[in-house]
Formats: C-alpha cells, structure tokens, sequence
C-alpha cells in the first residue's frame, strides 16, 4: 500500500493535516448532534401523535362499550333460551318484556355516562374560555371596617351593579353624544342585587345618581385603560353619588355603598350601557311592559304603545338612559324604575328555554356580556347564582326597591337619604329578616349613621311585611 495515501495519528504533522482533522472532528460533532436532534424530534412525533389519538381513543372505547351492551344482552337471551325449559306464551312475553327493559336501561346507562363525561369536559372548557374574556380591575374591598357583621353575612351574595354612561363607542344615531362631547365616564345606574344565605329571596335596590353622599379619598380612575394611578383624589364632604365612579372607579363607588348600607358587597359587575344593545339582539329581543308609551323630550318616542312590548337592542338602549320622559315623576326615579324593570326583563328572558337551549343564542349572549362588563370576582358562574335565583322565585320572593329618599331635590340639586328608613332596609338584609311595606316617619333628629346587625337567626318577625 502506498504509504503516501494513509492518514493516521502518527503521520508526519503538517498544516495541512493539521487542517483536515480539524474538519474530519467537526464533522463528526455535526453528525452526532443531528443524531441527537433526530432522536428528540421522533420521541416528540411520538408524543403529538398520541396526544391526537387520546379523543379518538375515548370515543372508541364508548362506541365498544355500546356496543357489547347490545350484543351482549342480544346473546343472553338465545343462549339462556336453547337451556331453559319449554314455557307458556305469557312467561315468554313477560321475560322477553324484562330482556328488553333491561337492554334499554343498560344502554341508557352507557349513553349517560358517556355524555356526562363528555359535558363535563365541554363544560369546563367553555366556562374557561368564557371567563377569560371578561375583564378583571379592583373593586372591592371585603376587609373594610365599614362592613357590618362580616361574619354574619357569610354566604351572602351581594351584586354592586354599575351602569356606566361613557360615549365611548356610541353612534351619532344613539342620540347620547360622543366621547369628546362628554369625555370620561359616570355611573348612571348604581344597584345592589342581594341575595341570601339561604336562597329564599333576592332584593334589588337601587341609588339614584344625583344621591348626596359624603365621598371618601379614592385612587383616581382612568376609564380609557381600565386602571388606577398613584394619584388619589381627596375626599369630599358633599358630592353626587355619580361623582365617585367618575373621580375613583370601582373601588370608590364599592367604598360608598359599603359606607351607607353596611353590607359586605362580593362582587362587583361595571356595564358599558353600549353593551346593552349587542345583548338584547343575541337574544333577538326582550319583552318590558309600560302602563303608557314611553317618549323622552331627549331621545324622542322610544315605545310609542302600552303593554307588553318587545324590544330589540336600540330600544333598549334608549328605554335605560331615558331622562326626560314625559309623565316622569322625577327624571331619577322614572329611570330607576324602567331599568329595575328593564333587568328583571333581561335575565327572565336569558333563564328562559328558548335562550338556555339555543346554544348559539345563549354564547351570543354570554360573549356580548362579556365583552360590555368588566368588575370583580365575576363571571359565568357567578352570575348564573343571581339569573337562577331570580328565575326560581315567585314575584313575592324578588323584590325591587330604592333607597329611601326625600324625593325631592335640596337647594344643591341632590337626593337626601333618609336614614332611619336606610338603615332598616339594609338591616333587614344583612340580618335577612322581613323587608317592611311601609317604614315608619323619621324622627325629627334623622341623622347619618352606619346601620348595625345582630345574629342572622334573630330579629322579630314584622306583622307587616313581605319577603
């Protein structure tokens, strides 16, 4: 062999050998690192295709055990019937009834079992997928000393309810102005939905927004992105009601409602009111009732008939933040009174079969609210407690009501809370005792103060009350 074409260690070094065991040793990790990345790259195919078969596998092993449900029960029967004795035509007709009632149960059994298994996993899904659309900010504030009887209110569901009249994505149409013309955002509809321990009624009462509060220092509220600042707006003596969204947001307006009733509120539920007409349209419409038509100096006829009268999205934007309707006892409580109305309307409608078993209506729904409402400790499961409670329950059991007020403005253009009467009304929910028809007067002395509680168990049953 020709000694000049071997290539060995011990050759003679030179730079040209030199050169070519440095390539010959890369080229070597190159093959060795290709080998490795094969390796991996078939062991994840491997895993993916597995994970691909799973659902498959699943439905296979359901069809299978259908299928030896029937077959098994279809061979029972001819192999039992070549041993048995001779019968009547009655004993055959009886046991062939029992085989085929059997056969139907196991079936029925292996169809349940399959589909439980099946909605329990589509059910988790869509909840999560649902849930993640809505939009979480702070708003509460469940340690506050403000809160009375903490303790005892466990197992409350308290709802602080806030409508929202930013211009933000309001068409010239609407009627309502536009988010330069009116920037920022107030709380046109403040409402607590209460629901107790026990399950056995829920009360929706309602602030009117020019209520004169006492407002307290808050972080200050950018509605734009959703979000605090490190600023903090200072407190203020005397002040709307609807001032507290605009400066502070959620959190100040949970501070207020906590400060005046006491009660310990768990969630918090903020709706744009342009939200409103893409969930009534997902529902194709809702069904209000009004003594007259309803016509607003502002907005023009929104309902130009009486009765029951079906709603689509527009209208129902329109019938909330109507403010000048004719007829109107005062702008406030005309209002209040039509989305108390408005409310109870919408969430019968959602409960209704024709929404709760159309599941394109009811997604369209869910992803409409979703999309208009942002708050805390919210979402499918939370408000489906408020839909059932309100849906399972007689008119006598869901009651709506206003904080109790002067109802007439004083000399700044406010509503002056009554507090004794107040203060009865949000004992009775905290300690979930009868709601009177009629409170009696305020004394002349009828001065602020946070209402206080006893034991949920206790409290006198009022001879003139309702639930």
């Amino acid at each position: 062999m020709d000694r000049l074409t071997m290539t060995d260690e011990l050759e003679a070094i030179d730079d040209a050998t030199i050169t070519k065991r440095k390539i010959d040793h890369t080229l070597a990790r190159f093959s060795a690192a290709h080998d490795e990345l094969e390796a991996e790259e078939a062991k994840k195919r491997e895993r993916r295709e597995r994970l691909a078969l799973r659902p498959a596998a699943l439905l296979e092993q359901t069809r299978t055990a259908l299928q030896r449900v029937v077959t098994t029960t279809d061979a029972e029967p001819a192999a039992a019937s070549e041993e048995s004795a001779p019968q009547t035509r009655l004993q055959e007709k009886k046991e062939r009834k029992t085989r085929q009632t059997a056969k139907a149960g196991r079936i029925a059994a292996a169809v349940v079992a399959a589909l439980v298994f099946l909605s329990i996993g589509s059910a988790w899904g869509a909840q999560t997928w649902f849930d993640a659309k809505f939009n979480n900010v702070a708003s509460l504030d469940e340690d506050s000393a403000d809160i009375q009887d903490a303790a005892g209110q466990t197992g409350d569901e308290n709802f602080l309810m806030v409508g929202s009249d930013t211009r933000d994505g309001a068409a010239a149409e609407d009627g309502v102005g536009d988010a330069e013309g009116t920037p920022g955002a107030r709380s046109d509809t403040v409402m607590i939905a209460h629901v107790p321990a026990d399950r056995q009624r829920v009360v929706m009462v309602s602030f009117p927004r020019d209520l004169e509060i006492s407002r307290p220092e808050c972080k200050r509220w950018d509605p734009a992105t959703s979000s605090y600042s490190d600023q903090t707006s200072p407190a203020q003596k005397i002040a709307k009601l609807n001032t507290a969204y605009a400066v502070g947001g959620p959190q100040c307006v949970t501070k207020v409602i906590q400060q005046i009733t006491g009660m310990k509120m768990n969630h918090f539920v903020g709706i744009d009111f342009n939200g409103f007409k893409s969930m009534v349209d997902a529902v194709q419409g809702v069904t209000v009732y009004n003594e007259k038509p309803v016509d607003d100096t502002t907005l023009g006829m929104i309902i130009p008939q009486a009765g029951e009268v079906r709603i689509s999205g527009d209208q129902a934007l329109n019938y909330v933040r109507a403010r000048h309707v004719k007829g109107d006892p005062t702008s406030d409580y005309g209002r209040i009174k039509r989305q108390q109305a408005f409310l109870g309307a919408l969430l019968k409608t959602v409960m209704s079969k024709d929404v709760i078993l159309d599941t394109g209506k009811l997604s369209g729904f869910i992803d409409a609210f979703a999309k208009a409402t942002f708050g805390e400790n919210l979402g499918i499961k939370q408000m489906m407690t408020l839909a059932k409670s309100m849906r399972g329950m007689g008119s006598d059991k869901v009651k709506f009501l206003t904080v109790p007020t002067t109802e007439e403005a004083n000399k700044r253009g406010n509503e002056v809370l009554l507090q004794s009467k107040a203060k009865a009304v949000f004992d009775a929910l905290i300690n979930n005792t009868p709601l009177e028809e009629k409170a009696p007067a305020p004394p002349a002395s009828d001065t602020a103060s946070p209402p206080t509680s006893s034991a949920k168990s206790g409290g006198a049953k009022k001879s003139s009350s309702s639930g």
